[in-house]
């Protein structure tokens, strides 16, 4: 397996295509560890061929799970208690 391991800000191209939002700087919360940080501060795996893992920088859960295929985006949140996104339409 070729796998590419990267910062949080590499995921925000791939989340772009999914989210309407600058991803980098939503914040979440970690299920497995109750970190709160940005997005752009987790570490991203990208595993060529099947898809991206977002994962926590303190505890090493995969947030994120996300994969391309067939004209279709699948993305699997389960590692995030929540994902926070400050509104910036002043």
């Amino acid at each position: 397996m070729d796998e590419l391991r990267l910062d949080g800000n590499a995921a925000a191209g791939t989340l772009g295509e999914v989210f309407s939002f600058e991803v980098t700087t939503a914040e979440y919360t970690c299920e497995g560890c109750g970190k709160t940080d940005r997005l752009g501060a987790a570490m991203v795996y990208e595993v060529r061929g099947l898809g991206t893992i977002v994962r926590c920088p303190s505890c090493d859960h995969a947030l994120i799970r996300l994969a391309h295929s067939r004209g279709r985006h699948r993305i699997d949140l389960r590692g995030i208690r929540h994902l926070q996104v400050e509104d910036v339409a002043g």
